[in-house]
């Protein structure tokens, strides 16, 4: 006799047995039977599992595009401890010489020279002209001009030549006109308007005190200039006489010498009235003297600074001087050269020019007939040098 626990243990091995597959409908065993269709061959996916399809990556084809270049590294960068920034200055002096050579006789500017026609001796040494070239441009100009109530002769003088200087000037041209007695005057600043120039020249008429302090006017015209750059040109016009100046010549000749790219042209005055007076002995050995001195003084201002000096008589001359004097400052050489002292003391350094031909000899110049011409090169007789401060 079977328990009731029993019965229900054999239950389901019974139906299990039952319902095998033999024993089911032909339609569910078919549906059984028949295999899964195949699905199309898909690279991007994976077996099914339960989580879901797992993806693996295409393989990429291999191409012909050649690898890309190495990069290079970044360069280290090194930091300065004390972020201070170090720079190298290297000062090699080059000095620029304006060089003039005029026939004596006609004073014609003396064209057609190169390098090697040129030689520079700096405080005896020879130096190399490395270049050489032909320069023409617009003057920066100051015209000094003694204007003083000593004589009416030096007066005329004096205003034939300043308004002789003016005709020969150019549109670019830019000038000062400064006049002095006991002090300076300046009547009109740098400028290329020539009306302004005309029109202050025309005031001089009456003059004021008779001092002729000239050191302290070409000082003070010194100082004025030097903070101006390029080349500068004074044409100086007076007796040369100086009365009651605050500083003496050597003072005077100091200051020409430390003045750079500054050219001197005198034009003394009063020559003819002096030589009627004196010829008639009204000028006494005294008086005599001082005139020449002052003469003397005009010519070794414009020789220092390579210019040139007049003492004209005669008013027919003033056109001839001017030409000169536009043929030196429009026409001239400028040479270059690095001096083989290059150290920067603050030294005067004193110049030679001299003309030599392709064998190092002295220079013969002949004319059409084949005589010898005399000629004068002009130029600065030194320059100072540089501190190191500077």
């Amino acid at each position: 006799m079977m328990t009731p626990l029993a019965r229900i243990s054999v239950l389901p091995v019974a139906l299990a047995l039952f319902l095998s597959p033999s024993m089911l409908p032909a339609q569910d065993q078919q549906q059984q039977q028949k295999p899964p269709a195949q699905q199309p061959a898909d690279d991007s996916a994976g077996p099914m599992t339960d989580s879901g399809p797992i993806v693996l990556k295409k393989k990429k084809e291999p191409t012909d595009e050649p690898p890309p270049a190495p990069v290079a590294p970044p360069e280290p960068k090194v930091k300065n401890p004390n972020n201070e920034t170090y720079s190298l200055r290297v000062d090699v002096p080059i000095v620029n010489l304006d060089v003039n050579v005029i026939l004596d006789k006609t004073h014609q500017f003396v064209p057609g020279l190169k390098a090697g026609n040129f030689q520079v001796l700096e405080d005896g040494t020879p130096q190399t002209v490395t270049s050489v070239r032909m320069a023409q441009a617009p003057i920066t100009a100051v015209m000094l001009l003694e204007f003083a109530a000593n004589s009416y002769y030096f007066i005329r003088d004096m205003q034939n030549a300043s308004f002789s200087f003016f005709n020969t000037l150019r549109p670019d041209d830019y000038v000062a006109v400064v006049t002095y007695d006991l002090k300076t005057h300046i009547l009109t600043d740098f400028t290329n308007n020539k009306q302004a120039v005309g029109s202050a020249l025309n005031t001089l008429v009456i003059p004021g005190f008779s001092d002729t302090n000239l050191f302290d006017a070409l000082y003070e015209t010194l100082d004025r200039v030097s903070r101006i750059e390029g080349r500068k040109y004074i044409i100086l016009i007076g007796t040369g006489r100086d009365t009651f100046s605050r500083i003496n010549l050597d003072k005077i000749l100091a200051k020409i010498k430390a003045t750079p790219n500054v050219t001197i042209f005198s034009i003394g005055t009063g020559a003819l009235v002096r030589e009627l007076v004196d010829a008639r002995g009204g000028m006494g050995p005294i008086t005599r003297m001082d005139y020449l001195q002052a003469e003397n003084q005009m010519k070794t201002f414009a020789q220092m600074t390579g210019g040139l000096s007049f003492n004209p008589m005669f008013q027919g001359a003033l056109p001839d001087v001017f030409a000169q004097i536009n043929d030196s400052i429009r026409n001239e050489y400028v040479l270059t050269y690095r001096p083989t002292n290059n150290k920067n003391d603050g030294t005067y350094r004193r110049i030679q020019v001299k003309l030599v031909d392709n064998e190092g000899h002295p220079l013969q110049m002949q004319d059409e007939k084949h005589k010898p011409l005399k000629y004068s090169v002009i130029a600065r007789d030194g320059y100072r040098a540089k501190n190191e401060v500077e």
